[in-house]
């Protein structure tokens, strides 16, 4: 792999709790976005391109040729602004391979005979080991499932994507109780990203600040995550799939849940206009048991 370094540029997203990223390198000036977030209202249903306009600001400014979008994964907390990007810069988008699993997984819960379930929806398909030329740099992709089953890490000389497979320290590892998650996976998951040097940089996809933090953080090491108070509180891999499950258990839905997986799945496109010309998604309705008859 070259040494080449990447210039990094973060971008949080408050209403989300997310951080998306503007890499590039400065030889060729080529560029890419991970996990964009295009802003959605719950209330109105309204979308606005505000957070990736502040991306595509920087890059302009700064003369670089985004020919990437990559999502680590299909985001469960907000809607992915890649369409946007692609449409304005003409980059591609890619994701993990196994989109395909979540994709068949999701598809029924929608009752959604249009949605594709083979990944064609996105222009990469990105497997373990491939390299990816960003100008004079190399990014690996590292499979890392576990949070869902299509989770990829992003890997630049010394510098390390990671989604939402880790947290800050301070704030633990990812739940792994969506459809297709699995927290087995996830520990060994993360085992395979600390296998790399101490001194490697580690960039979360979200940031929730705990109680005795109050400033938003995305950066760490391999060295400061072995510290992880999820992985300090468990000897090995039987102990934090215990602690996962039971932690999960209470863990609500996310917000965006239901809209940002039918988009995200999508390659961040919504399902198609009806014919007022109207985008319109669905929210699956079902009773508690014995209940039925409140919905009959």
């Amino acid at each position: 792999m070259k040494t080449n370094k990447p210039t990094i540029q973060a971008f949080f997203d408050e209403p989300t709790n997310t951080i998306s990223y503007l890499v590039a390198d400065e030889i060729s000036k080529r560029a890419m976005v991970i996990d964009p977030v295009l802003n959605y209202d719950q209330n109105s249903g309204e979308v606005d391109t505000l957070s990736v306009e502040n991306i595509l600001a920087v890059a302009k400014q700064k003369n670089y040729d985004i020919i990437y979008v990559i999502e680590t994964h299909a985001h469960a907390d907000h809607l992915s602004g890649a369409p946007y990007i692609k449409a304005k810069t003409g980059a591609k988008i890619g994701i993990g391979e196994h989109i395909n699993q979540v994709q068949k997984i999701f598809r029924p819960v929608f009752n959604d005979a249009d949605l594709k379930t083979d990944g064609s929806d996105f222009d990469m398909l990105l497997v373990e080991g491939e390299v990816v030329k960003l100008g004079e740099l190399e990014i690996e992709i590292l499979f890392t499932p576990g949070h869902t089953p299509a989770d990829i890490s992003l890997k630049i000389a010394d510098n390390i994507f990671v989604g939402d497979s880790l947290f800050m320290p301070d704030y633990g590892t990812a739940r792994a109780d969506f459809p297709g998650g699995d927290a087995s996976k996830l520990y060994t998951s993360i085992q395979k990203l600390l296998s790399y040097p101490d001194e490697t940089r580690l960039f979360m996809c979200h940031d929730y600040l705990p109680k005795d933090r109050e400033v938003y953080e995305w950066e760490s090491t391999v060295k400061e995550q072995k510290e992880n108070i999820h992985l300090k509180a468990t000897n090995n891999k039987e102990e934090f799939v215990a602690m996962r499950e039971k932690r999960d258990a209470t863990l609500a839905a996310p917000r965006l849940l239901l809209p940002s997986i039918q988009v995200n799945i999508r390659a961040g496109n919504f399902p198609k206009a009806e014919q007022n010309g109207v985008h319109y998604l669905k929210v699956p309705v079902k009773a508690k048991q014995n209940k039925s008859q409140i919905i009959s």
